[in-house]
């Protein structure tokens, strides 16, 4: 069976996110995207496990359906743990995926982690001061089939391998129990082509998921199986790096991820890793030290070359989000009216938003759309795109029709401090 999964979202209990996110508006929004299988987030938050066990229910093995039966959607139990603590003398900041095979499994670890001492009341997404090698231990503990994968790997402050607060490797973060990780989340400012070219990516399933904070944001990543429809075949897909289970992840561009390219935000200055590096990574404008983006961390861990794909490696599909497609073909910004009533429509004749963005004929989205709808998709799927890539936390900017202008200063008019 062939289903798409997005396992990392975020509850209305997490920062930053959309009070309307309960498992109905959650559920509700994976039937637009046309995700079939939706991690529930947040599952070491209390009041949204009640909220969990309150409206949901068993269905295939691991997974849980709506009591009320007013969607199709299944929901795994997932959850995201922010670890900060100090390791070999530098401050380590890394976010944690778990995939858990029970609401049963969850609360074990729920009470672990209330053992010693953690505020699991504060955010859906909790911080807590234990190293994530005792994290992963804890994990193991509470369900040997947990499934334990280190979030947006590359991001600069909170990815296992970011450049502010990461590690070089996974020995250097789990030890011993580094066999235990079988995955690593891609994230919106990396794709698994520059995963594959540092030594643990050879190794390492790379999956794909959107850290939705609102249910609009569902589905910017996700994951394609092709197996059975219950926890355990998604457990052994990842774990051996099936490529005839899981077929492909669904990616973000990673250009349009918000730590792409080296920068300083105050001073909106974007620089590739080459032009960083003239510079010794500080800014030129102000003379602080830049944030060192996603390419350039990469570039420094890799001993691949550019372009290098392991044999074994999962393939993965590269789109633009349909709103984007829509706000440029019609000329206007993808919260007017018109830019949504023509997503309606398009989401009403052909099901889905995948539906649309990976099988639905060009002709069909022409006869529908319009030409220009459909010439839009066909540039998307064939990757003929232009994009200004983000940097220090500004998202980049895709453009499929025209060429997109810079929002940066022009270094080759700045003179360096």
């Amino acid at each position: 069976m062939q289903f798409i999964a997005d396992f990392h979202i975020h509850s209305k209990y997490s920062r930053a996110t959309s009070p309307k996110t309960d498992i109905f508006n959650l559920a509700k929004w994976a039937e637009i995207k046309g995700v079939d299988l939706l991690g529930t987030g947040d599952c070491t938050h209390l009041q949204w496990l009640a909220h969990m066990k309150e409206v949901l229910e068993p269905a295939e093995q691991g997974f849980y359906k709506l009591k009320d039966g007013s969607n199709d959607t299944r929901f795994v139990v997932t959850g995201e743990i922010s670890c900060i603590y100090k390791k070999n003398d530098k401050v380590r900041k890394v976010h944690i995926l778990i995939i858990m095979p029970s609401i049963a499994s969850a609360e074990r670890l729920n009470g672990l982690l209330l053992d010693i001492g953690a505020n699991l009341k504060s955010d859906g997404r909790p911080i807590i001061g234990l190293d994530t090698k005792e994290l992963l231990r804890l994990c193991l503990e509470a369900d040997p089939k947990c499934l334990f994968i280190p979030a947006h790997c590359f991001t600069p402050w909170f990815g296992i391998f970011g450049s502010k607060s990461g590690f070089d490797s996974l020995e250097e973060c789990f030890e011993e129990l580094s066999s235990n990780v079988f995955a690593v989340e891609s994230g919106l400012s990396s794709d698994p082509p520059m995963i594959w070219r540092i030594p643990d990516g050879k190794r390492l399933t790379v999956i794909s998921n959107s850290d939705a904070h609102s249910g609009e944001k569902i589905g910017r990543e996700a994951n394609v199986f092709d197996t059975g429809f219950n926890y355990d075949a998604i457990y052994d897909a990842i774990k051996n790096k099936d490529k005839k289970s899981l077929i492909y992840t669904i990616e973000f561009y990673p250009e349009e991820g918000k730590y792409h390219f080296d920068g300083h935000r105050a001073c909106e200055l974007s620089l590739s890793p080459q032009e960083s590096f003239e510079y010794g990574e500080i800014c030129p404008i102000c003379g602080k030290k830049m944030t060192v983006g996603v390419l350039n961390r990469v570039s420094k861990l890799a001993d691949k070359k550019e372009g290098y794909v392991p044999k074994d490696a999962i393939p993965f599909k590269s789109l633009v989000p349909l709103k984007e497609i829509i706000a440029e073909a019609l000329g206007c910004g993808e919260g007017t009216k018109k830019a949504l009533a023509e997503y309606e429509k398009m989401i009403s004749s052909f099901k889905n938003e995948f539906n649309i963005l990976l099988n639905a004929s060009i002709e069909d989205i022409a006869s529908i759309s319009g030409e220009k709808m459909a010439e839009g998709v066909r540039r998307m799927r064939d990757g003929k795109i232009n994009i200004v890539p983000g940097y220090d936390g500004e998202f980049g900017t895709v453009s499929i029709f025209t060429e997109p202008k810079p929002r940066v200063n022009n270094i080759r008019q700045t003179k360096l401090i």
